[in-house]
């Protein structure tokens, strides 16, 4: 996920007077200072994932958000992303509600093994940079 992340629940209960929600994850950036409210899809992004994930930050905001805390950031993951949804919805003005397509399936052991050696190239470069100074 990335620096000062920590994980606050799967399938986090979020409940109203009259009705209970379940956000698949939720985590707290205590860099940001902020929780990141994340909903996973296996379909195409559709308006009511993103009309949902609106709901659930706004609720979010209201019901759980510190005093200190900046606005609740949610994050959709979906299967693929429909740039045209996106484009007439929310999506398009929100700072807080974010789409992103992920892949189904997972790298080939080729592909995690240039990756490693990418990563392990860099890091040589860094420490070598770092001794010459």
């Amino acid at each position: 996920m990335g620096k000062g992340f920590s994980f606050v629940g799967r399938q986090f209960r979020i409940s109203t007077e009259t009705a209970h929600f379940y956000i698949d994850l939720v985590f707290y950036n205590y860099l940001l200072k902020c929780f990141v409210v994340i909903d996973l899809k296996t379909n195409k992004l559709v308006h009511q994932d993103i009309g949902q994930m609106d709901m659930y930050v706004r609720m979010f905001d209201d019901l759980k958000r510190g005093e200190d805390d900046n606005p609740t950031i949610g994050i959709i993951l979906c299967a693929d992303k429909d740039a045209t949804i996106a484009k007439y919805s929310v999506l398009s003005e929100s700072r807080q509600v974010f789409a992103s397509k992920y892949k189904l399936i997972l790298p080939t052991e080729e592909e995690l093994a240039a990756e490693l050696e990418r990563n392990v190239h860099y890091l040589r470069e860094i420490h070598s940079e770092e001794h010459s100074r």
